[in-house]
């Protein structure tokens, strides 16, 4: 992997426009002419192509059609525009999977797939990955050269899992290998409960439905080789591009879940903190589910900024959007348009949150088949008269305007110490409410905080170093290594504030459970020990009393002695009356929070609000932030560019502090009241 984005980093343009599937109207020439028209009415700089393209590409085995792609550059590169060009194994062709039938995943059952659309499959297959292989070194060596190949966007949302012959032997070997014996699988993963002891390597089989389903340590180092295998096909497919084109940039897009699901949050199924150091730039899809009838824009935008936020943070620099959609998405129960204002503001919410593109899914509307009613920036009837059609152009010629924005950072002083693999563990994990683990959802609920008051925040992992920052929030690290405990102990000891609660350290690497209870390094850290961790029914709560207000414990509340820590507040009722709730501990230059029930965000607030202020960390640019609007800040060049976005149905307008300048026509704009209509947004930026 390169170390800079080569001829991605020289573009000083922010990229618009998205998947583009001519493919699709090759029997329509007037159609694809009449793109070109649109594209460049809508100011569209950018197209990716070629995602599921591999049977327009390769119709039969070795024989290859590539004149209509020949035709796409030929076209982007006469509107001196970008290809972003996708290799195909997203989608494989009907001959592959009829010829090699070893390249069809079998799934959790034993059964083994038929061909199927795309994403299935199976990454340990030989002949997959050197059929692969083939087809993206033509591409790299016919398409290397051109002006216009800007990025290889590989494959297309690498996601889910095999269980054939060929992956159970490769997840042998992985064991093997990470454990070197089978005493010590047997050991890390404590299989003298029922009786579950190997003692032939040919025993290990993947977890299943079928078999070992209760097995913790092994469900979690099976997620773990999940995410090995994936990474291990994408490097394998990325030999090509690499060694024919070291010039051009490598990503594959990184996807969320939940939408229409009452949560949002990053795909968790693979470890994309291990898979972004792999890629060149980090790109994901972002589909939010706005005008949802179970909560209010602006939370829905508080969750998406969140996870725009932790892949920024993968890399600590501009991620990309690859998709999105100007209108309307077509898999949930109920797909909403975007009301008017809403793709613009929803678009620019990318940008201000780091990244450096808005690119759709897709640019043509399909005729037909699965995705024939998502939404595109030119529809079924191909007019420029449409109101999504003049949005989308709208917007355009507003990115053109801040194209200066373009590699621009984010200053954070604050991070959210998120672990994949803690996530996964305590999901699975038993006891305690099923229901109400709600690992990431209770980090967005930190979260909301920062950005309901426009702190800047990233979300990080153990491996980050957290010296940079004046506060680190790790709430339930369920699953926590010795490595981890020490750095927080460093970070403290050296002036840092943590704040962290239940859920942490309940498990080490292997999903075992530490004995002895809370380990000594936390106890020493905190100031506490722990005891019991109750777990409340729906409707059940305690009461805690905290700077004289009291507030509504829920779901969770841990029994805590403070040794050297100081007692914030007490349980009021309950069996734990009397006994601590919140815990501060001074150790060495810093202070340790400790947070042994769950809360909400009025109560989180009121907690943050002088760690904030002691800290400086106010934003210092506006007076009395809103939940509701929203304020972003990128600098570049030590100019700050501040985004300010209205994410509620009506009115708002909030107190600016310094005099600020348009960035589209750069205009003053005086200190003092600023004005947002519905969904409306503005750009100013100031020097530094």
């Amino acid at each position: 992997m390169t170390d800079h984005l080569n001829k991605f980093d020289a573009e000083q343009q922010l990229l618009y426009g998205g998947d583009y599937n001519p493919d699709q109207w090759l029997d329509r020439q007037d159609i694809l002419a009449r793109d070109l028209e649109l594209m460049k009415e809508a100011k569209i700089n950018t197209v990716t192509v070629g995602v599921f393209a591999w049977g327009p590409m390769e119709p039969t085995e070795g024989q290859y059609n590539f004149g209509w792609l020949d035709c796409v550059f030929d076209d982007v590169e006469s509107m001196n525009g970008h290809i972003i060009l996708a290799t195909p194994s997203g989608g494989r062709p009907q001959w592959l999977s009829q010829k090699y039938p070893e390249v069809n995943r079998v799934d959790e059952y034993g059964r083994r797939h038929s061909h199927g659309f795309r994403h299935n499959h199976c990454y340990s297959s030989p002949i997959y990955r050197q059929k692969v292989q083939e087809m993206n070194t033509i591409l790299a060596k016919r398409y290397g050269k051109r002006q216009a190949l800007l990025m290889w966007h590989v494959s297309n949302e690498y996601s889910g899992e095999c269980y054939c012959e060929l992956c159970q032997a490769n997840w042998r070997q992985w064991l093997q290998k990470k454990y070197q014996t089978l005493d010590a699988l047997n050991k890390a993963w404590c299989l003298s409960v029922w009786s579950g002891l190997y003692s032939d390597w040919s025993q290990v089989l993947p977890p299943s439905p079928l078999g070992e389903t209760k097995v913790h340590g092994m469900d979690l180092d099976w997620k773990r080789f999940v995410t090995h295998m994936t990474i291990d096909f994408y490097e394998h497919e990325v030999v090509p591009s690499r060694e024919l084109t070291p010039e051009i940039p490598c990503t594959t897009n990184f996807m969320a879940e939940g939408q229409g699901d009452r949560q949002f949050v990053p795909l968790i199924g693979l470890d994309y903190s291990k898979f972004a150091k792999h890629v060149d730039v980090v790109s994901w899809d972002s589909y939010p589910d706005w005008h949802n009838e179970y909560e209010s824009t602006a939370e829905t935008a508080m969750k998406t900024a969140y996870i725009h936020d932790q892949y920024y943070s993968l890399k600590h620099r501009p991620f990309l959007v690859m998709e999105s959609t100007p209108s309307t998405v077509n898999w949930a129960q109920y797909n909403k348009a975007k009301q008017p204002g809403m793709n613009q503001l929803s678009s620019l919410q990318q940008i201000a949150h780091g990244s450096d593109s808005t690119l759709c899914f897709q640019i043509r509307q399909a005729q037909g088949n699965s995705e024939k009613f998502h939404g595109a920036v030119i529809g079924h009837d191909g007019s420029e008269q449409n109101r999504v059609f003049k949005e989308a152009a709208t917007y355009g010629r507003q990115l053109a305007q801040l194209s200066e924005i373009k590699g621009a950072r984010k200053q954070a002083k604050v991070a959210l110490l998120y672990d994949w693999e803690s996530n996964w563990a305590l999901n699975r994990g038993g006891g305690f409410g099923r229901p109400t683990r709600l690992g990431i959802q209770m980090f967005q609920k930190h979260y909301s905080v920062l950005w309901g008051q426009d702190i800047a925040c990233e979300i990080v992992t153990p491996e980050s170093d957290l010296n940079q920052y004046k506060l680190v929030i790790a709430p339930m690290l369920y699953l926590m290594k010795p490595e981890t405990m020490a750095k927080l102990r460093d970070y403290v000891q050296e002036g840092g504030r943590l704040v962290s609660s239940y859920f942490s350290a309940v498990v080490d690497e292997y999903d075992r459970v530490n004995l002895g209870g809370f380990p000594k390094p936390l106890q020493e850290l905190f100031g506490i020990t722990t005891g019991e961790l109750d777990t409340l029914l729906p409707q059940e709560h305690s009461q805690i009393n905290f700077d004289n207000q009291i507030f509504k414990t829920a779901d969770y509340n841990q029994l805590i002695t403070p040794t050297t820590a100081i007692s914030l507040t007490t349980y009021q009722d309950h069996f734990y009356q009397n006994t601590t709730a919140i815990t501060s501990n001074q150790y060495g230059k810093g202070m340790a929070y400790y947070l042994g029930t769950r809360l909400d965000r009025k109560f989180l607030t009121e907690f943050y609000g002088p760690i904030f202020e002691s800290l400086g960390l106010q934003n210092t640019l506006i007076e009395q932030p809103k939940f509701e609007v929203s304020c972003q800040t990128r600098v570049k060049n030590g100019v700050a560019y501040h985004f300010f976005m209205n994410f509620s149905e009506e009115l708002q307008t909030i107190t600016t502090t310094r005099l600020l300048r348009r960035v589209e026509d750069n205009v003053l704009i005086a200190a003092g009241d600023l004005t947002l209509p519905k969904y409306g947004t503005m750009v100013l930026k100031e020097n530094q």
